[in-house]
């Protein structure tokens, strides 16, 4: 899931030093529901995408 997995893996890898590219599509999720509200397997994707493009990966 692109939001557990490949997020904590990409991170990692930029924390010792690689280069890290995050493949938009060839990572996916469910949708999310819990007491802290909802959020679409779109939304969540998209955002993880963001940060991660902002942060450490390309």
């Amino acid at each position: 899931m692109t939001q557990m997995c490949c997020d904590t893996t990409a991170r990692g890898a930029f924390h010792k030093g690689y280069a890290v590219e995050f493949l938009s599509d060839a990572t996916g999720t469910l949708a999310f529901s819990n007491e802290t509200g909802t959020v679409t397997d779109e939304e969540l994707h998209r955002t993880v995408l963001t940060t991660q493009g902002s942060l450490s990966a390309v």
